[in-house]
This record gives C-alpha cells, structure tokens and sequence, in this order.
C-alpha cells in the first residue's frame, strides 16, 4: 500500500527487456494521515429474519419489498466504513429484482446478487466504493468485493465509483454506465474481471491496475503499470510512453464459482466451465454447472472448528464458509478432487498453533474463493500450501483455481509465518492473490511480524493473473519452477529494515523482490511493478528483480522500478540483475 508520501521527489525508470535502456516517466502520490479513524463502536447489525439456508447472523439476504433495506444498508456501512481492522464480517446478497438503491462499501463487506447472470439483480444508484473516511485517499480501501450485479449509475455525476486498492474485486458485473476508480485522492492497485462497462473507465489516481476478460466503451487515463489480458477495446499506446501491457487472449481461465437461487428459492452454486486457447471476453454466455448448495457444509466462525470442518469434506462435502473470524487449532485439508471452498463475507482463518492454515492435496480441480488467512501468534511455516512437496502430477486438463485470496501478518492482530502461500501442485492458477506484511496496525515491527516470503512457487505451469506481494522481508517472490505466467505484479520492498545491515542478502544489499531461481529455463513474466519506500533508515536494494534472462526461455516485459519518498539515500540500483539505472533519493526528480 502506498501512504504517508509527498508528491515531490519521485522518479519512474521503466524498461523492457528488448532493450536495456530505461525511459523515464513521473507521477506522484501523497500522503495519508499519520493517524486513522477508530472504527465505530457500533451494536451487531440486526438484519431482518428472512427464510434462507443457515449462512449465520451476518448475512443479509434482500428483496426488492425487504423493510428499510436502505436504513439497514446505511447502518452496516456506518460501521465498516473505517473499521480497517475490526471484527465484523458480512455479506448483503440481492435476490433478483430491480432496487433503487445508494450501496456504499465497507471494509469486509461482499455484496453479490443471487441471479444467474449479472443483468438480473439490477440497482439503480450506485454501488460504490469512496474514501471519504480517509479524506478521499482510497490507499487503505482494502477488503471489499462486489459480483454478479448490474448497475445503473445516478450518482457521483452519473459515474459508478469504485476507490480501491488492494485485497479487492469487482467481478462478473454489468456497470450500465461510467465508472472511476479513484476518489478525488490517491489510490494504488485493484483487480476487474469478468465485467462488462457500457460507458467509460477512467483509471483516475490509480498507480496501478490489472483487468482480465473485461468489455467497456473505453479506457482513460494510466500512471504506472496497467496490464489488460484477454480485454476487449484495451487502450491504445505503446510502452514506455504510456503505461499499458495488452495481452490479446487470455491462456487459460474458470470463473469464480457464485451463489444464485432460482425460482423455486432454492439455493446453488454456479460453476463456470474452464476455458483455455485465445479466451478474450467476459465469459457470460458460457453456460454453467450448478451444484445444490445441500452438497456444500455451511461452516459458521465460533462454533465450527478445524475438526468439525475437516470431518464435514472427508465425508465428500464441499465448504461455504459464512462471514466471521474462524480460529484453527490445525489445517482445513482438502483432498478429494474438484472440492469447492467458497468464502462469503471475507471469512478469515487464522492458524493459532503454527500450522498452515489451508492445505491442499496434489489433486485436480479444486477451486478456493473469497478468503482471507492470517498469520497467528506462533509462526506458521506457510499459510496455505497447495500440495505437498514434491508433487509431480500433472492437472493441466484440469487445473486448481485460487480466487480473491488475500493473506497478512500483522495489521489486525500479533502474527508471524515464513511463507504466506506455497505452491507445489502443478497447473495452478492464481486470480487475483494480496499477499501482505502488515506496515500499519497492531503487531507490526521488523521483529514483529516477521514474513519471508509471500509467495513460493515450487511447482511448474503455475499461472497467475494479478499477483500483489507487500512488505516481506526477503525474496518476497520466489519461482523455482520451470512453466510459470504472471500477468501484473504489484510489489512494494519492506519499509522498515532498520539498517542496511539488518537486510542483507550474503553481500548482496537487499533482497529482489521477484526472484526466478537460477535453475529455471522456461518463465514468462508481463507488467511488474517493484517499488520502494524506505522510512525507517536510508537502505538500499540493489535490484528490484532477479532473473536468468540470458536463457532463451526467460521472458520479462515492461517492468517498472520507482521510489518514493523516505530516508535520503535510500532506493533501488536496477531494475533486473544489473540493468536500469537506479531510484535513488539524491537523483533529480524528471517532470
């Protein structure tokens, strides 16, 4: 994330592999307050009781002719709108129908419609995602999704704003109308997929921003790094010049599985069909497996445990896990292929006794949405492993999803793991992962919480689309295997070593943060964003990436390095290996 910065003293180097000169660009980025609003104190949201499977007390399921659905909308809001790292978790799922409605977006708050296709929930107003909490930098505005809806904007001049950063979505939706994705201040980084735009998207402040499978009239404005893949009507400009990587087709996608009802008023949930080769487009008329929610254990924070949960898919169930925050006493393990684990309401794990707090089998077509895990008090070699080691299987006819999953370490709560995310399964593919040691918050410190990695990559043909890795303290991603695609990546170096003594790589100052092994031979690698803001003592990094790109096979495109404001001296050296002139405080800002 990028806060507590002044727009001076900020210079871009970019540069392609084709070449090894850098062209220069600017742009700036400003401060947040050195102090944030506590969250409200508020009462639990008392939704209205309205006949629905057992999703628990935060889940609100609406109808158009639901009592003071815009009162009850407004309270929620209340309450999550600074509750950065507070305990609330919810969903607010529309049933289909026409609303004339003003959604305003929270911190941990999903808001989906239950229809089969996006066009049938339709909301005239807005549903939209501001800062004013924030004085309107939208660079904390992390944790909020919203899918499977259309609306009709008349608010906000008519234009649907969606302010965010990090650890969010905006999927399978229909925006009738303009959108923007900022709110008058700064905001850095956010994911878009499967939508359809009938006016225009004007990026606005946003630094960065990756888009995959998305329709709309056009595309306005850029500053950093901007990756489109498998976009229809991308913008137009050739890089360096303007900060756009077009991926004509995507390679290889599924969309996120998505609640619906039918009606009857039963409950389901939609599988997208996997689609490989040149898929450009949203996925829209690709039509969907639904499987009855009564095959799904509907798992509930405070009341399910680990056991409880592992017991329910060792008897072939899949998992709905409702808003709330589950503490684990060991892993949920899944390992029967093509299991479902679906998170409604950011659910959020937390290992307490230094496990994982996912593992995955080395089987095929598992599909994993909509989570949030969290590093525990005692540290926990990884987060979430996706097989074990030394998986060797392949699953390319039918490869295992990752959605909207976001890890930290820190922030809400004292937490400590080496890895957030291992890979070791084969064909994986990775939509949309924040993987974040905390820089603000409760726990947070150099020796605090300590993370290592955010993401390891152990297995081959892995491929991610929006890859975002924060903070951590030494190879922040490491690619070990052969095969791998990443699609955008957003990165920013630790803040806080507290000298250059304390981050050292053997004699190496620093470590880079997007690392592919030396043992590699094949790995493609498009729009990557290193950036480095140092404020704790003037550090160096002596690269940003690392790679061995004299192999024919190693392939990385329009890569970004850029400094921003701290301890003089500090900075970047190259962008990749010993290429690219460096970011460097002393240097002369470029206008």
């Amino acid at each position: 994330m990028r806060t507590r910065l002044t727009p001076a003293l900020l210079l871009l180097l970019a540069c392609t592999l084709t070449s090894s000169g850098a062209a220069p660009t600017t742009q700036s980025t400003a401060p947040s307050p050195t102090t944030r609003p506590a969250p409200p104190q508020s009462p639990p949201i008392q939704f209205p009781n309205t006949p629905h499977p057992d999703f628990g007390p935060n889940v609100l399921i609406a109808d158009p002719a639901t009592p003071h659905l815009q009162d009850t909308l407004n309270t929620l809001f209340t309450q999550q709108e600074s509750a950065q790292f507070g305990p609330g978790r919810y969903a607010v799922l529309f049933k289909p129908g026409k609303y004339d409605l003003d959604v305003e977006v929270g911190f941990y708050t999903h808001i989906a419609g239950l229809g089969h296709s996006p066009d049938d929930v339709v909301i005239t107003g807005a549903v939209r995602s501001k800062a004013k909490w924030l004085h309107n930098n939208a660079t904390c505005n992390f944790w909020r999704s919203v899918e499977n809806l259309a609306v009709i904007p008349n608010l906000d001049n008519n234009a649907n704003i969606w302010a965010v950063s990090q650890g969010t979505s905006l999927r399978h939706t229909h925006i009738r109308g303009d959108i923007l994705l900022s709110d008058g201040g700064w905001s850095s980084g956010g994911f878009l997929a499967d939508c359809k735009i009938d006016g225009g998207i004007n990026s606005g402040s946003q630094q960065q921003w990756f888009s995959r499978n998305d329709e709309w009239a056009g595309w306005y404005g850029g500053s950093w790094n901007m990756v489109f893949v498998g976009c229809t009507n991308p913008p137009k400009g050739e890089w360096p010049a303007k900060p756009y990587t077009v991926i004509p087709e995507t390679p290889v996608i599924r969309e996120k599985p998505y609640l619906t009802i039918n009606k009857d008023g039963r409950y389901a949930v939609a599988l997208p069909p996997l689609r490989t080769g040149e898929v450009k487009g949203t996925g829209w008329n690709t039509p969907a497996k639904y499987i009855p929610l009564s095959y799904f254990y509907l798992a509930h924070a405070g009341l399910d445990t680990a056991e409880t949960i592992n017991a329910a898919l060792d008897r072939g169930m899949d998992l709905l896990l409702t808003p709330g925050v589950y503490h684990l006493s060991a892993p949920i393990h899944v390992t029967r292929p093509d299991t479902i684990v679906l998170g409604l309401g950011f659910p959020t794990l937390i290992p307490d006794k230094g496990t994982a707090a996912l593992e995955l089998a080395d089987v095929s077509g598992l599909k994993i949405a909509g989570l949030l895990l969290e590093a525990g008090p005692k540290q926990s070699p990884t987060l979430l492993q996706v097989g074990p080691p030394d998986s060797k299987l392949s699953h390319a006819d039918n490869p295992t999803f990752l959605y909207d999953l976001f890890t930290r370490s820190g922030g809400a709560n004292p937490g400590t793991c080496k890895t957030f995310v291992t890979i070791n399964s084969r064909n994986v593919v990775g939509d949309n992962l924040w993987l974040w040691r905390a820089d603000h918050g409760n726990g947070v410190g150099w020796d605090k919480n300590k993370t290592a990695h955010g993401l390891v990559v152990n297995g081959d043909d892995v491929t991610l689309y929006g890859l975002f890795v924060e903070h951590c303290q030494d190879y922040q991603t490491l690619w070990n295997a052969n095969g791998g695609r990443c699609y955008f990546y957003q990165s920013e170096m630790p803040y806080d070593p507290p000298t250059q003594q304390a981050w050292m790589n053997g004699k190496t100052q620093g470590y880079a943060s997007y690392k592919v092994a030396d043992t590699v031979t094949t790995h493609e690698a498009h729009g990557l964003g290193v950036y480095a803001f140092f404020n704790v003592a003037p550090v160096v990094a002596d690269t940003a990436i690392e790679a061995p790109i004299s192999l024919p096979g190693v392939t990385l495109k329009h890569l970004v390095t850029i400094r921003l404001p701290g301890k003089p001296g500090s900075g970047i050296n190259h962008i990749i290996n010993d290429q690219g002139a460096p970011v460097i405080t002393e240097m002369k800002s470029i206008r």
